[in-house]
């Protein structure tokens, strides 16, 4: 039986990345720019974010929900910057998942991520769930994402993460041409090649795990310590693998707050004296895969 899915990947011989520097584990940390772009009368849409907040299981409202705006503009206003601060001060670079339409509402954290020289990824141009979105719509918004990020940037998106995805957002990705890589997938710990789409599209696979979000979930964590504990714990299983990918999720009104960015900057540490770890962007390690594998 044959199916449009490919559950078998690597199976037990998982390709040798040749990580620079002989590095046992490539780690990637992801910082998501979306609020502003969220859910919201404001942005002409039916009802108010009630996705990835403080306030778990939230409802949306056809009126404006002021907690839910203000749980996200914390992001943009504190969390983003106590992040920036963390991050600078230990000189990491890291890659930017950023919605097209959040970063043209806040020009001083766009001017930040530059100047950082931080790998700024496309995360859409609004932060919706694009599940039942009709197609030609999405394409629409993936041109207009590129359009407004190249003019925020000066430079177009090399990196792809939709995250609420449709069955669509691939083929279109896949379809524009100019991605060295996608990152809606998290299907593996290594990147590899999606040939579906008339084409050899990088992905560079995500993760939902090691992210942050589980933070606001009824299944998640509920203090910083555990966050931190499940990332060395991760750390640790794939770096004792060896040559393996790690990423890590976070946004600024989650992994912002004062009680959960002390456990990313503990992680961050144990990272760095573990001594063999190679912590890049992700356009760096599609960059390494593509001249070591190429498609």
């Amino acid at each position: 039986m044959s199916a449009p899915r490919d559950l078998i990947g690597y199976g037990p011989t998982p390709p040798d990345p040749c990580w620079p520097n002989g590095a046992r584990i490539a780690v990637n940390i992801v910082l998501n720019y979306e609020e502003g772009a969220e859910n919201s009368i404001l942005n002409g849409d039916k009802g108010s974010e009630a996705f990835l907040s403080e306030m778990v299981g939230a409802a949306s409202h056809s009126a404006r929900a002021m907690a839910m705006e203000s749980l996200y503009e914390y992001g943009s206003r504190a969390g983003f910057w106590r992040l920036h601060r963390l991050f600078t001060e230990r000189q990491t670079p890291i890659t930017i998942f950023g919605v097209a339409t959040a970063m043209e509402m806040n020009p001083a954290a766009v001017e930040a991520m530059l100047a950082a020289e931080w790998e700024i990824a496309s995360h859409g141009y609004r932060w919706i769930d694009y599940q039942y979105v009709p197609e030609e719509v999405e394409r629409e918004h993936v041109a207009k994402a590129i359009e407004l990020h190249t003019k925020l940037t000066g430079t177009r998106p090399l990196g792809w993460y939709q995250g609420r995805t449709s069955p669509n957002t691939a083929r279109l990705v896949a379809e524009e041409g100019g991605f060295l890589y996608d990152a809606d997938s998290y299907a593996d710990d290594l990147p590899y090649y999606d040939r579906r789409h008339g084409r050899a599209q990088l992905i560079v696979p995500y993760s939902l795990d090691a992210n942050d979000m589980k933070m606001v979930a009824l299944n998640g964590f509920t203090e910083g310590v555990q966050f931190f504990r499940y990332l060395v714990d991760t750390f640790e299983q794939l770096r004792e693998e060896g040559g393996r990918m790690m990423s890590v999720g976070l946004h600024g009104r989650i992994a912002g707050r004062p009680g959960r960015a002390i456990a990313v900057a503990q992680f961050l540490d144990h990272v760095v004296a573990s001594g063999d770890a190679w912590i890049a962007r992700r356009i760096d390690i599609a960059r390494h895969w593509m001249e070591v594998h190429p498609a």
